[in-house]
């Protein structure tokens, strides 16, 4: 074994690399996305997290273009994915790769810890409306309550027996105004 890596030995490195860290990574997978179309060597879909690694063995150059390089890019800067891709233009050794994709993967999780605690402003969560028949059993309570209230502030307003002998006089409490012209003329008539 050489001490420089095949695309088959690299992909199989970044496999067991990006398993260990928690990544579902499937091996030769066609990706199709943003206009873009190769077959990347190892792909979390669920995460979004993948990696590419570029050699003349299986004309991978020719696969994956300038151009969608660059689309591929953009969309990692958006945050809607991470791709490490390795162009194998300079050998590396396992150490070396290893040490790379450590790196890549350490970034993108600090990315993600970044986006999550100063996401964008989230509302916050609606209150769960309850049934019907619940809301309508709480609103009949609430009235029965709110009824029961009026009831005895009306008793306590409109009169206060005291008992002197076996006869019982009503006080009125203190002078209302009537609520109309046409309650004050029937209480001024009842005087009379």
């Amino acid at each position: 074994m050489s001490e420089f890596l095949s695309e088959t030995e690299g992909c199989d490195l970044l496999a067991r690399l990006f398993r260990a860290r928690g990544y579902a990574i499937e091996r030769n997978l066609l990706f199709r996305e943003y206009g873009v179309e190769f077959h990347v060597d190892g792909w979390d879909a669920k995460q979004r997290v993948g990696f590419e690694f570029l050699s003349s063995e299986d004309d991978d150059h020719d696969d994956l273009t300038l151009s969608e390089y660059q689309t591929l890019a953009t969309a990692q800067q958006r945050g809607e994915l991470a791709l490490f891709i390795i162009d194998e233009v300079e050998p590396l050794s396992a150490a070396d790769l290893a040490l790379q994709a450590n790196e890549f993967l350490d970034e993108v999780a600090d990315a993600r810890r970044s986006r999550r605690t100063a996401g964008p402003a989230r509302k916050p969560a609606a209150k769960k409306k309850k049934p019907a028949a619940v809301r309508g059993a709480v609103e009949k309570k609430r009235k029965k309550v709110v009824a029961k209230k009026v009831v005895v502030k009306k008793k306590a307003a409109v009169a206060t027996k005291a008992r002197v002998g076996k006869k019982s006089t009503v006080k009125k409490s203190a002078s209302k105004k009537p609520a109309s012209k046409k309650a004050a003329k029937k209480k001024a008539a009842s005087k009379r």
